[in-house]
């Protein structure tokens, strides 16, 4: 019993971390906001963005009296399926989904209890099911900026499904009782396949919310929070991605900013590829990676492309920036964190001396605000178990394909949905990866370092692992004076070959391969890295 305790302890706790400094570093990464030490000439930038920021907000002032539930909408009672189904039903009763619970009686004493083993079921139950609210009143259609567009229809679920949305909030920052959540990101596990993808959902995406009219969807939880909405401000905010993006989130989990620096550093901090340069000012609250260089007539901090060992301050700069890059490459970089600081979890052996599970799960969940329980978490065990840190799917919206820059009367600057092409990557997002996708994480790649830049062969290994494409770093090649990237194909055979996709990448061209078939080889494919290596994709402009 101690071995089976000992092997969840090491695997469910990290994931529990995972999430808790995924989310802190997310959020903060999203909510702070302010910079230091600029000169003059650029403090007027930093007003411009808090007040940018502020405009953010203007949803959440909806009254209550405005806000109350009408009784002519129609609700519509909807698992993961299609809405149309339900189309003329009678509306069904709230159920679960709406009970409230009556306070106990308050007592002169507080009873003695004795302490009691807790009890934990890994038997999944339930999915929490979801109401569904009926299109916009003709009063909503007439005040909007522009035009409500109708539900999106859900995406097929085929599969054994739990979403978790992990958001950042940002009042223990503002000082506000309620809360924007600029960091959004949903993690699918798949239980059928045992495999598991995110979704970064940008801030500023411009949807439809529920007598709240057309607004970003950073200030969705704030609006269910301030309408009272029935069921909370998590169930308000689940019928608003259902309705705009047709998915059903089943849990959430949040955090503040809080101690997150501390938790990055006791699992030792992360180990980080960098395969953008990332260019800002310093940030409050965060540290300025030592790698970082400044430049001579500003306050101004460059990170270059490389491998890096962040501590937690300096892990909450790297994803904060945004100087020379913006939201959409953000939540690239915020799940990379994610991935990493996973990965160091399970590497570190912080756990390994612990044995009691249920004060260990007992103390991970007191880390995050969400409404998992114990066993919601063991339930996920046989997942847990099995993921693969490169296996982990990424999704993330592309700017001007899923979305289209738009400006309200306002004067704001959102994102308005594409929905023919958002609903085909919520179906991409829903679906796992094909035998032959989970094939490439087992793929026999060698990286080399052939430059004088420390840990380059890391850096290239994981930036494959980024593409789900398994590669081992090697360290030094031959020399170090390779002026560009080479890769060796040692299998000399083109059929089938996962060549194409390894020069993708890491931005090689087809001309700096080596073909040099070994029936004896050791690995399929050996990467060389030179000086000129370059494989960023993101929305990050070339610091200048």
């Amino acid at each position: 019993m101690i071995r089976i305790l000992r092997v969840v302890v090491l695997r469910v706790i990290p994931v529990i971390l995972m999430l808790a400094l995924g989310l802190a570093i997310l959020y903060y990464g999203a909510q702070v906001i302010s910079a230091i030490g600029r000169v003059d000439g650029e403090r007027g930038l930093i007003e411009g963005r808090d007040d940018a920021y502020r405009q953010t907000a203007t949803a959440i002032n909806v009254t209550h009296d405005e806000a109350r539930f009408p009784l002519e909408m129609q609700i519509v009672y909807v698992g993961d399926v299609n809405i149309a189904q339900f189309a003329t039903n009678t509306p069904q009763p709230a159920g679960d989904a709406f009970a409230t619970s009556t306070p106990a009686a308050p007592q002169d004493t507080a009873p003695t209890a004795t302490p009691q083993p807790v009890q934990f079921d890994a038997t999944p139950g339930p999915l929490p099911t979801i109401l569904f609210l009926g299109e916009p009143s003709a009063d909503e259609r007439a005040k909007a900026p522009t035009e409500i567009p109708p539900a999106i229809e859900v995406v097929p679920r085929n599969h054994n499904l739990v979403n978790i949305l992990l958001m950042g909030q940002d009042n223990e920052l503002t000082g506000e009782s309620i809360a924007r959540t600029d960091t959004m990101i949903v993690v699918s596990i798949n239980r059928d396949t045992n495999t598991v993808s995110m979704l970064s959902l940008p801030r500023d995406l411009y949807i439809y919310m529920p007598l709240a009219g057309m607004n970003r969807l950073n200030v969705t939880y704030g609006v269910g929070e301030n309408l009272g909405w029935n069921g909370g401000a998590f169930f308000y905010m689940r019928q608003v991605l259902l309705y705009n993006l047709g998915i059903n989130v089943h849990y959430f989990a949040m955090v503040d900013l809080s101690g997150f620096a501390t938790l990055i550093d006791r699992i030792g901090g992360i180990d980080l590829a960098v395969d953008c340069a990332i260019q800002d000012y310093p940030l409050i609250g965060a540290e300025v990676p030592a790698a970082a260089i400044k430049a001579e007539d500003s306050n101004l901090y460059t990170l270059p492309v490389g491998y890096y060992h962040l501590s937690g301050a300096e892990a909450l700069w790297y994803a904060r920036s945004r100087e020379n890059s913006d939201d959409f490459d953000r939540g690239r970089r915020q799940q990379q964190i994610l991935r990493a600081a996973f990965r160091q979890a399970l590497a570190s052996g912080v756990l390994n001396d612990v044995l009691q599970l249920p004060g260990l799960i007992n103390e991970g969940l007191q880390v995050v605000d969400t409404d998992l329980s114990a066993n919601d978490i063991l339930s996920l065990v046989p997942v847990a178990l099995s993921v693969n840190p490169d296996q982990i799917e990424n999704f993330r919206l592309i700017r001007t394909y899923h979305t289209q820059p738009w400006q309200p009367p306002d004067g704001a600057f959102v994102q308005l949905p594409v929905r023919e092409t958002l609903f085909d990557l919520m179906v991409d997002f829903y679906t796992p990866p094909t035998a032959n996708q989970l094939s490439l994480t087992d793929a026999s790649i060698r990286v080399k370092n052939g430059t004088a830049n420390d840990q380059w062969d890391r850096l290239v290994a994981e930036r494959l692992g980024w593409s789900n494409i398994g590669a081992v770093p090697a360290g030094a090649a031959d020399r170090t004076d390779y002026g560009s990237t080479v890769v060796i194909d040692y299998t000399g055979s083109d059929k089938g070959s996962i060549l194409p996709l390894v020069l993708r990448a890491v931005n090689v061209r087809p001309e700096n391969v080596i073909i040099q078939p070994d029936a004896n080889r050791e690995v399929d494919f050996e990467v060389i890295v030179g000086a000129d290596y370059s494989s960023c994709t993101g929305a990050v402009l070339p610091p200048q």
